[in-house]
């Protein structure tokens, strides 16, 4: 199997006061809900469905109980931007030790890309990272917010985390397998479709 170099940039905010919004999109179109109900189906959809294009497989072959046994976990959370009632891409967020809380997943499907719903979206999802033991007492009060992206992702992905006050903290690079990215089902990525 071939492989290709990946780098993966690390970035954090240590403060609620590090957050820089953006505006939301013009209208009362775009709408944020929480997907409070743990439902794997919803989550498999929207994982594929961001992820396709960009090579996100390592859920791909998970099994229902594993997305349900990781939704129910106390803390984490996935947060829907919906575009006039469409989901248009969602924030996952996952507590960790001593009040940190990882923005795993952040996304948008590709038909909703470059409609100013990105930063939307992902200012919503880092505020609610911030205010996560809010919801959920038995976690500690949020004292780090972190993510990470690659130089596979969306050629905007690494600027918006900056402009929502995200800084770089560390940089990897290595070999990963060259992988087909197979979109939310086979034959739906754009380079496969007639």
């Amino acid at each position: 199997m071939s492989t290709i170099a990946v780098t993966t940039w690390s970035l954090e905010q240590t403060s609620p006061t590090d957050l820089r919004p953006a505006a939301a999109p013009d209208g009362d179109a775009v709408r944020i809900a929480r997907s409070a109900v743990p439902s794997p189906e919803f989550s498999r959809f929207l994982y594929a469905s961001v992820g396709g294009d960009i090579r996100w497989t390592d859920r791909l072959g998970w099994s229902h109980a594993r997305w349900q046994q990781h939704l129910a976990r106390p803390g984490v959370e996935t947060w829907v931007a919906y575009d006039r009632g469409t989901p248009a891409g969602y924030v996952e967020l996952e507590p960790q030790d001593d009040g940190v809380v990882e923005i795993v997943y952040f996304g948008l499907i590709p038909a909703f890309r470059g409609r100013r719903i990105g930063g939307h979206l992902l200012s919503y999802g880092a505020a609610r990272a911030w205010d996560l033991a809010e919801r959920w007492t038995e976690r500690p009060p949020t004292k780090r917010v972190w993510l990470h992206t690659c130089s596979l992702d969306g050629e905007h992905a690494m600027a918006n985390y900056q402009r929502r006050g995200f800084r770089l903290f560390d940089t990897k690079t290595e070999e990963e397998p060259d992988v087909t990215a197979p979109g939310p089902w086979p034959g739906a990525h754009p380079d496969t479709r007639p």
